[in-house]
């Protein structure tokens, strides 16, 4: 570990990694997971094994990820969202060879109290509601509240519902970034 903030409250499972500059908070369990640089953990989150978060990512309080979650770079996890690993779990049946992966892409927001099913991809900057639930694949770029989750429109990388002219193209309001959706895909211009 280089030099990551760990509160004392803490608990980081031997073998853990934690990327520099990285802040766990209070209650936190962290086991043996991969956490990149940047990265901020709220208070009461817990990380399982196999686990890999990537740079700059924010894990606000009381989320849990479970083994087969994988967060690339730039990811936002909102209060208590979680993550599943099994998909049809029973307490006297022991599935852990039935894990299925679940990644969630560069930029993405997940909102809180959202659940995300397992075996499914959240594209990049893709923006999932507060409380939806994630019951299958979302494009990059993608809008979705609801349950189960539905996709109601498009956003920019800065998070900005976009509106597209007659040819396919919006801006964003903010960074003034040009995108284009074809065919039930959105892909930035500049």
């Amino acid at each position: 570990m280089s030099n990551p903030f760990i509160h004392p409250t803490a608990v980081i499972d031997k073998n853990a990694q934690i990327g520099k500059h990285t802040k766990i908070w209070h209650f936190s369990h962290i086991m043996q997971a991969k956490i990149g640089d940047y990265c901020t953990i709220g208070q009461n989150v817990f990380i399982g094994d196999d686990v890999i978060i990537g740079n700059l990512v924010k894990i606000q309080n009381n989320v849990s990820l479970y083994k087969g979650v994988e967060c690339e770079d730039y990811v936002f996890l909102g209060p208590s969202c979680v993550f599943t690993n099994v998909i049809n779990p029973r307490s006297w049946i022991e599935r852990k060879d039935e894990f299925k992966k679940t990644l969630v892409e560069t930029g993405a927001t997940i909102g809180a109290n959202a659940t995300i099913v397992c075996g499914h991809t959240i594209g990049c900057y893709a923006l999932i509601g507060a409380g939806c639930v994630i019951t299958k694949d979302v494009p990059p770029y993608s809008l979705w509240v609801g349950n189960p989750g539905i996709q109601i429109g498009w956003v920019s990388e800065s998070g900005h519902r976009l509106s597209f002219d007659k040819g396919g193209y919006a801006i964003c309001p903010e960074k003034n970034q040009r995108y284009y959706l074809k065919n039930g895909k959105v892909i930035k211009t500049d």
